[in-house]
């Protein structure tokens, strides 16, 4: 038995998506957040130390877009430095609810590779609402797009800083809980 639970680890060690808390950004990274939400950045990662949750909601009559975002690389603030993901990195996986459409940006760090400076790149995708339930998708990299455009510029896994979770026109009552992002290293 203990054999078989060992070759069980090893195999989910190979796959780049063995279970540890670095391996979740909800877990083990700091969130940042901009726009009309009732919490604040503080708030945010309280809830979500202790409850291994991020949990966002609209103020009312919300003016603006709300975005929330993670850094892939922990780092001191919301600009560090890029990280190369291996060539055996295919996707993202994301356990997510909300009740309105989420615009899922892959930040792309600058030519130079040294940082993830405001602008740049922006490759992405739709996660659509579930606000019933939580939901699980996983997104291969090769369905990021520049500005979603199915014949945008894909994204470069070599040069990837951060993701943004954003709504760009949000409603009183909106909401969005996270329980988790594994990226596969």
């Amino acid at each position: 038995m203990i054999r078989l639970s060992i070759l069980f680890l090893v195999i989910l060690s190979l796959s780049g998506f063995i279970d540890k808390d670095s391996s979740d950004l909800v877990k083990s990274n700091y969130w940042y957040i901009a726009g009309p939400a009732k919490e604040t950045q503080e708030t945010i990662n309280v809830i979500r130390e202790k409850e291994h949750l991020v949990r966002v909601t609209a103020k009312d009559f919300p003016v603006g877009e709300i975005e929330l975002n993670v850094m892939i690389t922990p780092s001191e603030s919301n600009d560090g430095a890029a990280t190369n993901l291996s060539d055996k990195s295919k996707c993202i996986i994301i356990t997510y609810k909300t009740n309105q459409l989420i615009k899922l940006q892959a930040r792309e760090g600058n030519e130079e590779g040294t940082g993830c400076m405001h602008g740049g790149s922006h490759p992405r995708v739709d996660l659509p609402a579930s606000p019933e339930k939580f939901t699980t998708t996983k997104i291969p990299w090769t369905n990021f797009r520049q500005d979603g455009l199915p014949d945008g510029k894909l994204l470069n896994i070599k040069n990837l800083c951060k993701f943004n979770f954003v709504n760009y026109t949000p409603v009183s009552g909106f909401f969005l809980e996270i329980k988790s992002v594994k990226v596969e290293l």
